[in-house]
């Protein structure tokens, strides 16, 4: 079995994918894929079942391959999966799932790779293209550990009819929130509860679709694109979405203060019981593997400047606003995939 390459590519999602397909154009002949999940897909195969992209296909393709299908269509989860696990067979990569990486780490100019079975790879250079969806992110609310109800991420949230005439508080103010709360509206009692009034974006201004105005005036791929980063989400919308929140009495409060054994206490000091709490309040970085690296801060976070790290010979993928708005998206990650591949090629 061989045992060094070029490239190690840590994760087959998205990220992971794209700079497998374009390691080759950058000079690494031998590209290794290493990923924990038994298939490639990265986390697209666990999201809830209803999901479907807010970018059309025409903008949802990855390096060399277009996403198929109708180019107005908006995708599926399993849309998504299929088009991934197709994209990861036509690769010249030698891709390894059920492959858990536990250490990766310098030694002799190069990186040693070890994994949970024991077995070392090497390579003279390292992409981690597994962080930005690992790490579900619960804020620590006063009560949490009185509320005797379910609590659970949207990571671990797949369709409604489990909470059917269950009283769910869904907590977030992205799309997520607003795509589970609509559809958990048809089935019980649900209220929404978010920081801030929900911030709503057009699909199609002018009767194009927003991502063709990203595209055409270059936003997606503008550097000062990432001082959004900093700013509210807002949801996109083609109307679908705030209807059936209206339809189904779904109902948008300020974050609750704190949980009770049987349910919240709302800003303004009102009780009300809820059986169950979904999480969508998103994700946060974490590479476990690298903890001995000397790639990360004291808090778990990258060491990085638009994905090339501190250290020499190991790069990021799939960082969300790593280098513009369109970071860590279909269309938009190949863009950062070859720019960490050719900073790694010339530093080798």
């Amino acid at each position: 079995m061989e045992h060094h390459a070029d490239l190690i590519v840590i994760g087959a999602g998205q990220s992971g994918l794209a700079t497998a397909a374009l390691a080759p154009r950058h000079g690494f002949a031998r590209t290794l894929v290493l990923d924990a999940a038994e298939q490639t897909g990265g986390s697209w195969p666990r999201y809830y079942d209803s999901l479907t992209l807010f970018s059309p296909a025409r903008y949802s393709s990855l390096p060399g391959m277009r996403f198929p299908g109708d180019g107005d269509s908006y995708p599926t989860r399993d849309e998504v999966v299929d088009y991934l696990r197709a994209y990861a067979r036509r690769l010249d990569a030698d891709i390894r799932t059920s492959t858990t990486v536990t250490s990766v780490l310098p030694r002799d100019g190069a990186w040693a790779v070890r994994t949970q079975d024991g077995v070392e790879f090497t390579a003279c250079a390292v992409v981690a293209a597994s962080g930005a969806f690992r790490g579900p992110y619960t804020p620590d609310v006063p009560g949490s550990e009185e509320f005797a109800g379910q609590s659970l991420h949207a990571a671990d949230y797949r369709s409604p009819e489990p909470f059917t005439g269950r009283r769910v508080v869904v907590v977030g103010g992205g799309n997520s929130a607003v795509q589970i709360a609509a559809e958990l509206g048809t089935v019980t009692v649900t209220t929404l509860a978010s920081r801030r009034p929900i911030s709503w974006m057009k699909q199609c201004p002018l009767g194009r679709d927003v991502h063709w105005w990203f595209k055409h005036t270059r936003f997606d791929i503008a550097p000062l694109s990432r001082l959004l980063e900093k700013m509210r989400v807002a949801v996109l919308d083609d109307g679908h979405y705030r209807t059936a929140l209206d339809a189904h009495s779904v109902e948008r409060r300020e974050m609750f203060s704190r949980l009770t054994a049987d349910g919240v206490v709302w800003a303004d000091g009102a009780k009300e019981p809820a059986d169950a709490v979904i999480w969508a309040t998103g994700y946060r970085l974490t590479y476990p593997y690298l903890n001995d690296s000397g790639a990360l801060d004291a808090d778990g976070r990258p060491r990085h400047r638009g994905g090339i790290a501190t250290v020499p010979g190991l790069g990021f993928v799939g960082i969300e606003f790593q280098r513009s708005f369109s970071s860590n998206t279909l269309r938009g990650v190949g863009r950062d995939a070859a720019h960490v591949l050719s900073r790694l090629s010339r530093s080798r």
